[in-house]
């Protein structure tokens, strides 16, 4: 779970971020809690990111809700909160049915298509390998569409960690397991048949040059799919490779790899998918980029050709010293007026309880390389405003929306806006 990987990172890097004396940067944002989980059964820890559905916020938590599994702490739900007044509502907990034959841990965000949510749970199913799920949010009702690993060898995939595509009426993901080198997966779903197809199987080349272990969500641009691999790509990075952007021809199932990562300056380890600008595509990378928090690097956002395959780095943090910039991006970005929005899991301000820093909500000027910092969390006591973010972020009449994994009333995450005076328009 990507929750989980963050945060064992996050142990292993934290005397590197923590560092004493430094003042916080002014706010640019004023940041509103508007659900703080933990306090029951409402979910814990979410790491993914919201969707907008006709002014209604959903989203999913990885832990918590009212499910029998998952050691007694809860096995993940899918909520709704209105952006107006705060209120939370569980549409469903995970691990609800015998044997979590109906899902858990839900670690990849939502989509909607035609007035119905489309997920997928990490693990649970038939073969306690992950499903993609359909849900009706007036209702609750749920229905597994797919429990991975229902093939030898777990050949159609397991272990989805990633939230889908909706492209030409079928639904598009990856798997971070399975397919025929148990490297991951890129399927394709009919939601009404419920027949699933790999479209590839990741490291079927030498030394994984076509990618490995894909952790994102996929993005249909011009009828091609875009994402990318955690890692493969070549011999880089200790043999394992420093991770991918691919494309991928949803009908023929062809895949491309459009970049390979290096580590070092060119960055390392992307987590999060990618969005296109005007037909550039942009991501993040988890290390890589400027030296600092380890040997590898704080994390890049990035820039890729789709037709050339050629990349630049548009940002690579932790450039002050004590990372007030941000470090170690997990989560996506989204483009608005000529800017990139993102968040940091760590970096920012310091003194969190745990990690020493608490993440960032950033912009970054794709054409200068100019980098904001429009909000540092921790900044109440307690970290009762949210730490950790590691989902990107949506804008909803000018303000911005988006989850932190830790913190809150309750220290077990939030759903937060910005807002205030520096509006996106």
């Amino acid at each position: 779970m990507k929750a989980v990987s963050i945060a064992l990172l996050a142990g292993m890097l934290g005397c590197a971020l923590v560092q004493p004396g430094r003042a916080a940067e002014a706010a640019k944002f004023h940041e509103k809690v508007l659900w703080s989980f933990g306090s029951g059964t409402d979910g814990q820890y979410p790491s993914s990111g919201l969707i907008d559905v006709k002014g209604m916020l959903y989203g999913t938590t990885a832990g918590g809700g009212g499910g029998a599994g998952c050691g007694g702490s809860g096995c993940g739900t899918v909520f709704s909160v209105d952006p107006d007044t705060g209120a939370e509502k569980v549409l469903y907990s995970f691990c609800s049915q015998q044997n979590c034959t109906d899902g858990a841990n839900p670690d990849g965000g939502l989509i909607a298509v035609n007035a119905v949510l489309y997920g997928t749970t990490q693990v649970g199913g038939a073969n306690d390998s992950g499903t993609v799920y359909a849900l009706d949010p007036k209702t609750g009702a749920e229905k597994v569409i797919y429990s991975f690993c229902a093939l030898a060898y777990c050949t159609d995939g397991e272990y989805p960690s990633a939230g889908l595509a909706d492209a030409n009426g079928a639904l598009y993901g990856t798997t971070e397991g399975g397919g025929a080198d148990d490297s991951g997966t890129v399927f394709a779903l009919d939601p009404d048949t419920g027949a699933e197809t790999v479209r590839h199987s990741f490291c079927t080349l030498e030394n994984c040059a076509d990618g490995a272990y894909p952790a994102a969500a996929l993005l249909a641009a011009g009828g091609t799919l875009y994402s990318t691999t955690a890692y493969g790509g070549g011999s880089t990075c200790e043999g394992s490779g420093c991770g991918t952007v691919f494309s991928l021809d949803p009908k023929t199932g062809a895949e491309t790899v459009l970049h390979s990562f290096a580590g070092g300056a060119d960055g390392q380890e992307p987590l999060a998918g990618l969005i296109d600008v005007n037909g550039t595509l942009y991501g993040t990378t988890f290390f890589g980029g400027q030296a600092g928090c380890s040997r590898d690097g704080c994390g890049t956002a990035f820039s890729v050709d789709p037709g050339t395959g050629a990349e630049s780095v548009v940002y690579a943090f932790c450039q002050q010293q004590y990372c007030p910039d941000g470090a170690l991006p997990s989560a996506g970005l989204f483009g608005k007026k000529g800017k990139l929005y993102g968040t940091t899991a760590y970096g920012g301000r310091t003194g969190c309880p745990q990690t020493g820093d608490c993440g960032t909500v950033f912009s970054v000027d794709p054409v200068t390389g100019t980098e904001d910092v429009l909000y540092e969390f921790c900044n109440r006591k307690n970290c009762t405003d949210g730490w950790s973010p590691q989902a990107s972020l949506i804008v909803v009449k000018g303000a911005l929306y988006g989850t932190t994994s830790e913190g809150g009333a309750h220290g077990h995450g939030t759903v937060f806006t910005l807002g205030g005076k520096a509006m996106i328009r």
